[in-house]
């Protein structure tokens, strides 16, 4: 698969849509964000995201009631071996800070960014066709992986 070809060895830095996909199942991402997360639990990879991941994944849960969604997607963030929740700190909110000031950037993706960044990850996972080219870290895009 070419995704996974794709991969840096090193950390993978993962945005908040690849979780949505991979716990919810979607059924057109699922296939392409699944065989990250096994060779994340298998110690292939080390994946890494912002604690802004788990505030963008437990609205929709709490807003309609779900707290079993909520609960899973507390649990694949907090608690699964080879995933590294990046918290917001001083050093990752001036990163960002310094994103938003060099790039077209929103300050959630920068936050991202940052954190993947700050984690030594060369590679984002995202669905985000927005995200600039930004130095260091390579943008793969989940919908270029799709089959015609």
């Amino acid at each position: 698969m070419g995704l996974i070809r794709d991969l840096a060895a090193g950390p993978i830095g993962i945005d908040t849509v690849a979780f949505i996909y991979f716990i919810e199942e979607h059924p057109t991402f699922l296939r392409l964000v699944e065989p990250i997360f096994a060779g994340i639990d298998r110690g292939r990879w080390e994946g890494v995201t912002s604690s802004l991941t788990l505030l963008e994944t437990l609205v929709v849960p709490y807003r309609t009631g779900n707290q079993a969604l909520a609960e899973r997607y507390e649990a694949i963030l907090t608690r699964s071996r080879g995933l590294r929740l990046v918290g917001l700190d001083l050093a990752v909110l001036r990163a960002a800070s310094q994103l938003r000031a060099t790039f077209p950037i929103k300050t959630p993706d920068a936050l991202q960014m940052a954190a993947a960044l700050s984690a030594g990850c060369t590679t984002f996972v995202t669905n985000d066709r927005h995200l600039p080219d930004v130095p260091g870290l390579r943008i793969l895009l989940l919908r270029n992986y799709l089959k015609p």
